[in-house]
Parts: structure tokens; C-alpha cells; sequence
């Protein structure tokens, strides 16, 4: 590690909206701690690779405990951040068409892994310290949409938890005056180009009746570059609001 004092871990850093998150937080002096399962490497001394499959639970639990507390925990950092923004889309199927398995594994790598890892950090940073937590959202969260009923509650889930984080902190600060300097942000950021979208317009018209949603959305040019969404997660991380929890949805004021 450098002589930095900010640090971000940043799930799902190998590509779409966490990859270009990484590039910026490196080139505005932040050291970053990337979470991904395929190995990718910045060309940036102050960048460290993790490499971690988020569904496998037991790894998560073995490598956040090892090497990711150390890391959270150091006494150099005077702010911390963790970006849960690894997600997988589901299996662009009707609900009546789930499967136990694949839906286990979307709620461990959208639900379970992030929930944890706030929790980890939670117990790792001192409370003098700000630490901002960014749990990337999803408009399927908030509303119903056909074949993404896997992938949406996974995403709805995690705001839920955010929420429930909050008004945890909320209580700790009204019962023992606890001054920790946490906060949390879900964050929508809209019609994204990612391999998310390219998956959804490409699904089987048959199995995911959604599919023309999402092809129409990429003819009319609806989607933003993953470059345009990531200002109002720059501007958090930086900020020094106390408020425990902060939902926002790219272009909404």
C-alpha cells in the first residue's frame, strides 16, 4: 500500500460502470482495492487486485476476514469506501421458470456478498473515520419487470439492507451519542451500456418477454456510457454529510 489516505473497494472492478469508477478514483489520488473474478490489471501503482468469485461464500468469508479487514482497518486511511457494485442479471426467465440454484447464486453475488462486506467494513474502520458505502441499484428494484423477477428482488433486497444499516447507525447515535462518520448511498444509475444490457437484448424472446423492452431502449439511444453515471458517486464518496442513507437515481436532482 501507499502513503495515500483514502482507500475504495470497488467490487466488480474488471468492467462496465465498477472499471471506469476504478480509473477515476486512481486518477483523483484515491488507492483502490478492486474485487473481480477474472484478473485485470490497472496500470496504477496504487491499485491491488483481488481476485474473488462473490458467490463462492465460504472464499468471501476466508479472503474478507484475511486480507480485506487489514486492508479496512489500517491506520493511515482518513476515509474509506466500498462500492458494492458487482451484480449478475439472472437468468432472464419468468418467475414461474426459477430455479433454486441459479437464484441462490444471483442473491449471493447481488444480496448476500455486498450485505456482508457492509458489515465487514462496518466492523473494520474505526468509527472517527468516514466511511461512505455505495450500493449500486437498480430501477428493477422498485418496480416489476417481466423476467427480471430474480434479478430485481436481489436488487431490492440490498436497498432494503442498506436501509436497515442506517437506521442501526441512526440508533446507536440517538441511545449512546456514537459519533461514527458512516453513510450509505443507493444508487440507480439508469439505462447503463453494459454486458448487462447487451445479455437482456440478446435473451430469448421466448423465455425472457422483456427482451423487446430492452432492444427498443438501445434504437433509441437511452443508453448512458458508464463515463456519465458515476459523478454523483464521486461526489458522495468525497462528501462529509452525516445523513445515514442517501438514495439517488442518475439525472434526478
Amino acid at each position: 500500500m501507499n502513503e495515500n489516505n483514502r482507500v475504495a473497494l470497488v467490487t466488480g472492478s474488471s468492467s462496465g460502470i465498477g472499471a471506469v469508477l476504478t480509473e477515476a478514483l486512481l486518477s483523483a489520488g484515491w488507492t483502490v482495492v478492486g474485487i473481480a473474478r477474472r484478473t485485470i490489471r490497472f496500470d496504477h501503482p496504487d491499485y491491488e487486485h483481488v481476485m474473488l468469485d462473490l458467490s463462492d461464500l465460504a472464499s468471501l468469508k476466508t479472503i474478507g476476514e484475511s486480507r480485506l479487514a487489514p486492508i479496512l482497518s489500517n491506520s493511515q486511511w482518513t476515509r474509506v469506501a466500498l462500492i458494492n457494485n458487482a451484480a449478475v442479471p439472472g437468468a432472464y426467465k419468468t418467475v414461474a421458470e426459477s430455479d433454486p440454484q441459479q437464484l441462490a447464486q444471483v442473491f449471493a453475488v447481488n444480496t448476500i456478498a455486498p450485505v456482508y462486506l457492509m458489515g465487514l467494513a462496518l466492523r473494520s474502520v474505526a468509527p472517527e473515520i468516514w466511511l461512505r458505502i455505495v450500493n449500486i441499484s437498480s430501477g428493477a428494484a422498485g418496480m416489476g419487470i417481466a423476467g427480471l423477477g430474480d434479478y430485481g428482488s436481489s436488487k431490492a433486497a440490498l436497498r432494503v439492507a442498506g436501509l436497515s444499516l442506517a437506521a442501526e447507525l441512526d440508533a446507536i447515535k440517538g441511545s449512546a451519542g456514537d459519533e461514527r462518520k458512516t453513510a450509505i448511498l443507493s444508487y440507480e444509475p439508469g439505462v447503463v451500456d453494459t454486458p448487462m444490457q447487451t445479455a437482456a437484448r440478446s435473451a430469448d424472446p421466448e423465455t425472457f418477454p422483456s427482451s423487446g423492452f430492452f432492444q427498443e431502449l438501445s434504437k433509441k439511444g437511452a443508453l448512458q456510457p458508464p463515463e456519465a453515471v458515476i459523478g454523483d458517486i464521486i461526489e458522495f464518496l468525497n462528501a462529509n454529510s452525516k445523513e445515514s442513507f442517501v438514495e439517488r437515481r442518475f439525472g434526478v436532482l
